[in-house]
């Protein structure tokens, strides 16, 4: 099995002929791998053939004479197959091949600029094949490969930058070795804040590649990123400011290897619905064409659903930016903004670097004062990019910061764009940046402002009305006292005012809660509300007996009794309780909704007390008029009742049980809300997930027209929370105004052309029959059903009276006038 003895001569001869002819290593190597022992003599040889050529290669290298340029070739190419070799078969030979890495990283650290391209190129391979095979590891080179980068080879750059990134990838696939990551990015932080603007560039190139692979996705990584704004050569500002802003759009385009295709796929797309698909469904069409469309409103509205339970079930927020992150926000905003002040870089770029000072502080809600009278110098109309513009400002608002400060930024946005002078697109769009900012800031609107706004919702272009309605509808929701009377509406909540500056509200309560308290109390009002009416029809169904009871009196009191006393005491008890419900019903709306329990309980109680002693008093006169009519016998003029009593006892007798049953509903509210408020078990939180769900699927079907017999107001719009206008982005193509512009006759020719250029060619009816791949049409199908059994037997009566005729003709013959002689 072993290679059989031989002489020195021929272990030399067989070694040169190995390293001469470069076809007879790759069978040597698959020779040494399959029997490592019988051929380390062989081994040892062409590592000392391959010392002779480094040292050969670097003499030659040191003299740069003229006659090594025909050989030097031929020495670079041997040198660069033996380079190989040696690092393909050192797993095999441990101990004899221990300092190759160090000779062939020794020769790259020393001279990879005037090593020939080709030699490089095998050089670096040899080195990567023995680092992935775990002979040396990655923190020893990781410094000669980001050399490696800036020396002006592009193959070779590409070949290390692509080693870095999988090498880092592969460490982390499994779990994550938080040593060695933090060497490594010692070694990356060390080249980024290096003045050298090449070594730089590749290191701010590698660690943006592994953040947006996720495979570096921590706050050191991201806070190095961020500090590469300050970085002194403007490339790698930009590169930085760049990577900051775009983040989103770069993730979406490459998550493919966070996200699989599988979950793509099952992903449903967001599907609307309007009213018209709704009328369809069930006006329009047959029976069956109803069905059908009846059956995919159904899967449509379950979808719906399901999307809504599926985004308030997830907790984490799909949006990310690396500003998140941010360890000291406030002073890199400040750090940044004097920069921009201080810079003298094109507009492009002062752009760039204001819209991510801009979010920074919307982010964190930071407090730059100085930043807003530097965005009021920009905030004209002949301003190029004044939409991106008038987006960072929108950005930079938030509840922290002082109204005063912005003030002029806001007054000035609305006397350039909103006035009668101004062109149609500016006025939307300073209509569109108010309303963004008082969404934010609503202390920045008056009353007098608001008024003179909302009038151009009257405006004959339809972006400015838009605007202007869009400025009414976030009143009416925030601050409807703003508003005139006429604009105002109907508000869910018409005392609603925006917070003062500096107000804060804090929660005494989990987040839900209120969901699950008010579910338990609407389960308990739907008890009251059955036994309600069961009472109801209870007393419904002894009330006709008691007055087949009481007839003959009855009759008796209405002889006696005139029409219009009766009328008048009629007249009496109505306005009576007209005005009791009048009272409750004022009481009722004056009430606010941060009254205590114990308030409505102390009402609760005097309402029962009050209907308790009501009834005492009229039955104890009952009673008394009762004894009084015995008393007096059949003799004396007995006073009788009125009708109107009767009618009193019943709505004091009504009154009392409702009371009762309200303290009782009530009571039993109280303590169902005061077990839930202390200890809150696992039950109770997936209910609140559950009724969270419900809840928006509810406002999404209502905000469709799809749902009845529900209050819609409150879901035709619904104002996000500081939390989420600061994770926001706003878009400036949303402030423009897009107006569709009258098309000339050559525009409109060109797109009737068009049109006609997609529609497919005339194919007559018949031959379309012809060349049918389909199944049957309706016509024919028509001709398969089986008829109905009336049809069925009509069709067998007629044939049984043909068959009798013809049977009747065919038996006897014509025996008429003869037409012959």
């Amino acid at each position: 099995m072993h290679a059989p003895a031989f002489t020195l001569e021929a272990a030399s001869s067989s070694a040169s002929a190995g390293a001469g002819d470069r076809h007879n290593l790759p069978a040597l190597q698959a020779k040494m791998k399959r029997d490592p022992e019988g051929y380390e003599e062989e081994l040892r040889q062409l590592h000392r053939h391959f010392k002779s050529s480094v040292f050969l290669f670097e003499n030659q290298a040191a003299l740069s004479t003229t006659s090594s340029s025909g050989g030097g070739s031929e020495v670079a190419k041997e040198l660069g197959d033996l380079a190989l070799f040696l690092a393909h078969v050192a797993p095999f030979y441990p101990n004899d091949l221990a300092d190759l890495p160090d000779q062939i990283g020794g020769l790259l650290d020393t001279n990879a600029r005037g090593l020939p391209q080709g030699l490089r190129e095998h050089l670096v391979q040899a080195l990567i094949l023995m680092v992935n095979r775990k002979i040396v590891d990655l923190e020893d080179t990781m410094e000669l490969f980001m050399e490696l980068q800036v020396i002006g080879d592009r193959a070779v750059k590409k070949l290390a930058f692509s080693h870095i990134v999988h090498s880092i990838r592969r460490m982390n696939q499994k779990s994550k070795n938080e040593l060695r990551n933090r060497k490594l990015q010692n070694i990356l932080f060390k080249s980024l804040q290096a003045e050298e603007e090449s070594r730089a560039k590749r290191a701010f190139t590698i660690l943006c590649d592994l953040h947006r692979r996720r495979v570096w996705f921590d706050e050191r990584t991201t806070n190095a990123i961020c500090d590469a704004c300050f970085h002194p050569s403007s490339r790698i500002m930009i590169a930085a400011i760049s990577f900051l802003l775009g983040y989103e759009n770069a993730e979406h385009e490459d998550d493919s290897d966070a996200s699989s295709s599988e979950d793509e796929e099952n992903e449903n797309p967001h599907v609307i619905l309007s009213r018209e698909d709704v009328y369809k469904a069930n006006h329009k069409g047959t029976a069956a064409s109803k069905k059908k469309k009846k059956a995919k409103l159904q899967r449509v509205v379950r979808s719906m659903k399901r999307q809504q339970r599926k985004s308030a079930d997830a907790t984490v927020p799909n949006y990310y930016s690396p500003l998140t992150y941010l360890k000291d926000p406030q002073g890199f905003a400040e750090k940044l903004f004097s920069r921009l002040q201080k810079c003298n870089e094109r507009f492009e770029v002062r752009m760039m670097m204001l819209k991510v000072i801009a979010r920074t502080i919307g982010m964190h809600h930071l407090v730059l004062l100085n930043f807003y009278p530097y965005l009021q110098r920009y905030v004209q109309l002949h301003q190029r990019d004044v939409t991106t513009l008038l987006a960072a400002a929108v950005q930079a608002c938030h509840e922290m910061v002082p109204p005063d400060a912005i003030e002029p930024l806001f007054k000035q946005i609305v006397n350039q764009f909103v006035h009668d002078r101004s062109r149609p697109e500016a006025i939307a769009v300073g209509l569109n940046v108010v309303r963004e900012i008082c969404m934010r800031m609503p202390l920045m609107m008056n009353e007098d402002l608001l008024q003179d706004l909302v009038l151009y919702k009257k405006s004959h272009e339809k972006a400015v009305s838009i605007a202007a309605r869009s400025l009414v509808t976030l009143f009416r929701e925030i601050c409807p006292s703003l508003l005139v009377k006429k604009d105002r509406g109907r508000p869910v909540d018409p005392k609603a005012r925006p917070k003062a500056f500096g107000e804060v509200t804090v929660a005494s309560d989990v987040p839900g809660a209120e969901l699950l308290n008010e579910s338990i109390s609407s389960e308990g009002e739907g008890s009251d509300d059955e036994s309600d009416a069961l009472d109801s029809d209870g007393e419904r169904d002894g009330a006709p007996d008691t007055n087949e009871l009481d007839a003959p009196e009855d009759t008796e009191e209405l002889d006696e009794v005139s029409e219009e006393d009766v009328m008048a005491e009629g007249h009496d008890t109505s306005d009576q309780d007209s005005d009791e419900n009048g009272e409750g019903l004022e009481d009722d709306s004056d009430m606010d909704a941060d009254t205590d329990r114990s308030d409505e309980d102390m009402d609760a109680d005097e309402e029962l007390n009050e209907g308790i002693d009501d009834s005492e008093d009229e039955g104890s006169d009952q009673a008394d008029s009762d004894e009084e009519d015995k008393s007096k016998g059949s003799g004396s003029k007995v006073q009788k009742r009125k009708l109107a009593d009767y009618i009193g006892q019943l709505n004091a007798a009504d009154a009392s049980l409702r009371a009762l049953k309200r303290f009782a509903g009530a009571k039993k509210a109280d303590g169902l809300l005061g077990e839930t408020e202390k200890i809150l078990s696992d039950e109770d939180f997936k209910r609140i997930k559950e009724l969270k769900a419900k809840k928006d699927a509810r406002l999404a079907l209502a905000q469709h027209g799809l749902s009845k017999g529900g209050d819609t107001r409150s879901a035709t719009f619904k104002i996000p929370s500081s939390d989420q206008l600061s994770m926001k982005r706003v878009d400036p193509a949303l402030l423009e105004a897009h107006i569709k512009l009258r098309l000339s006759k050559e525009e409109r020719v060109a797109l009737v052309r068009a049109g006609r250029d997609e529609r497919p060619s005339y194919v007559s009816r018949a031959q379309t029959k012809k060349h049918k791949t389909g199944g049957m049409s309706n016509k024919q199908k028509q001709h398969k059903k089986r008829m109905p059994l009336a049809a069925t037997r009509a069709k067998a009566a007629r044939s049984r009276q043909e068959k009798k005729l013809q049977r009747k003709r065919s038996g006897n013959q014509f025996r008429g006038r003869k037409a012959w002689k």
